[in-house]
């Protein structure tokens, strides 16, 4: 609730004149009791010169009242002096916690303005939004995200819009269930080498599916998202972390969410928690669909029963030899190996790090992307 502007306000000046008047008092009396100029006494009461802290003490001292009382009246004075303004203040205020204004100008998301009518119009046209006090509604989808599974930050529902604004520039013939086993084959050819990466978006086109990489906003933690456009289905991924084990997993998961439908039929996949990492959220803390993606993901690229064996013979000796020679039997990079491995709590996430080679640059230079040095038109 906004405060309510008083009709007229009167300087403390006036009260410390009530005051005198009532005992009696000269403004000399006044300034021999404080102590201070009589300049001093009579410009505050003129209201020339403001109350300070020192003076306020004294005041309540003189006239038996507390130094607040008086500092109060100051500061309602000099309040109340103020020239009333538009409201545009706390426009802009509300509209910075409805999005992210600062990082979608950066990103050139959204173009700034100075007026705050503009500003907010863009903003709503970006979220397709009727007006600031609606909720931002994205079509059923499932994401990876560690802050909740049941609602998304503006910056994420930020992320989201813009994913959904550029996938429908991505190309992609049309999609077909029955054709999707052999997607999955293909693609598991490629990652056994980094430079492979740059067939996966026309392999994804090729099979109906859409493919791009947008840039997190800061802090969001998003990793990925998957949903139906038009009756086909959209892969996003941020690649936040630059590694080759990070990749084909959440890209395997989103693909896992596709084969399952989820999303499809206006049921909205649970939103998931970081990805890998010591802070990766243990598979029995997540919702069903996330847990099958998961399983989809892990089994596909890495034989689990293979990968047990492997784990019994050799733990807790995993050399970097031993590693290779069993991706190599596997065919699939080495830095997949050590990702599993690493998840699965067999070596630290500090281990063999020089395999999980990075991938980023060989993705965004073959994918429609935003960010990572990418700029694409605000206007798709």
């Amino acid at each position: 609730m906004k405060d309510k502007r008083p009709a007229e306000v009167f300087p403390p000046g006036e009260f410390i004149r009530e005051e005198l008047e009532a005992r009696g008092w000269t403004q000399t009396d006044l300034a021999e009791i404080l102590g201070r100029p009589v300049r001093l006494v009579n410009e505050v009461i003129m209201g020339k010169r403001g109350i300070t802290a020192e003076t306020a003490k004294g005041l309540g001292a003189a006239f038996g009242t507390s130094a607040q009382f008086w500092l109060n009246l100051e500061s309602s004075y000099q309040l109340g002096r103020v020239p009333v303004t538009d409201d545009a203040v706390t426009r802009r205020a509300r509209l910075y916690t409805r999005a992210p204004i600062k990082d979608m100008v950066r990103r050139g998301w959204v173009e700034n303005s100075q007026n705050v009518s503009v500003l907010e119009q863009r903003v709503m046209d970006f979220l397709k939004l009727p007006n600031l006090d609606a909720e931002p509604r994205f079509w059923p989808h499932a994401a990876r995200k560690s802050t909740s599974y049941e609602s998304d930050t503006p910056a994420q529902t930020a992320w989201l819009f813009r994913v959904q604004q550029l996938a429908q520039a991505a190309p992609a013939e049309a999609f077909s269930h029955s054709q999707f086993g052999n997607l999955i084959s293909k693609l598991r050819l490629l990652s056994s080498s980094p430079q492979e990466v740059r067939r996966v978006p026309p392999l994804l086109a090729e099979a109906g599916i859409r493919f791009l990489v947008v840039e997190p906003l800061p802090h969001t933690r998003i990793d990925g998202v998957s949903f139906w456009l038009d009756g086909r289905p959209v892969i996003a991924l941020s690649v936040r972390y630059d590694r080759i084990d990070y990749f084909w997993f959440t890209l395997m998961h989103e693909l896992g969410h596709i084969k399952n439908k989820d999303g499809l039929n206006n049921t909205r996949a649970r939103l998931d928690k970081d990805l890998v990492g010591e802070r990766a959220q243990p598979s029995s803390a997540k919702p069903e669909p996330e847990k099958l993606a998961d399983r989809f993901a892990v089994e596909t690229l890495v034989d689990q029963k293979a990968l047990e064996d492997f784990i019994i013979r050799l733990r807790p000796l995993f050399s970097t030899m031993r590693i290779q020679g069993f991706a190599n039997v596997m065919k699939i990079h080495p830095g997949i190996v050590v990702g599993q491995l690493q998840h699965r709590g067999e070596i630290s996430y500090a281990h063999h790090r020089r395999m999980l080679v990075p991938v980023r640059s060989i993705i965004t230079e073959a994918a429609l992307t935003d960010g990572w040095g990418h700029v694409v038109s605000a206007s798709l």
